[in-house]
């Protein structure tokens, strides 16, 4: 069985930095198949998405972090990373990471992890 664990996250001030990190278990995790990124929830709103990274590299990032958030994958490892800085409260939520197979499209969801930035 494969599953997504994620790691970090927390509380923070306004222009601090915190680092999550996503990883997949399981042998049957090909993540060289597999679209990544990081969604994120915000209390009474919709999920949305934050960043994704294709199996070859593009990477989309939501108007609302360009600059600030920054993806990177460690294919290695099955694991991707989210750096975000200058936190701002705005971005307090539940972060998701995600993977889609590109195959077959099945999608994984990491268990979540509170990310709350005060003021």
């Amino acid at each position: 069985q494969v599953e997504l664990v994620e790691s970090g996250g927390g509380l923070v001030q306004a222009g601090g930095s915190l680092r999550l990190s996503c990883a997949a278990s399981g042998a049957a995790f090909s993540i060289n198949i597999m679209h990544l990124g990081w969604y994120r929830q915000a209390p009474g709103k919709q999920r949305e998405s934050v960043v994704s990274i294709t199996s070859g590299g593009d990477i989309t990032y939501a108007d609302f972090v360009k600059d600030r958030f920054t993806i990177s994958r460690d294919d290695a490892k099955k694991a991707i990373y989210l750096q975000m800085n200058s936190l701002e409260p705005g971005d307090t939520g539940v972060y998701y990471c995600n993977a889609l197979n590109m195959r077959n499209g099945e999608r994984l969801w990491g268990q979540g992890l509170q990310v709350t930035v005060s003021s």
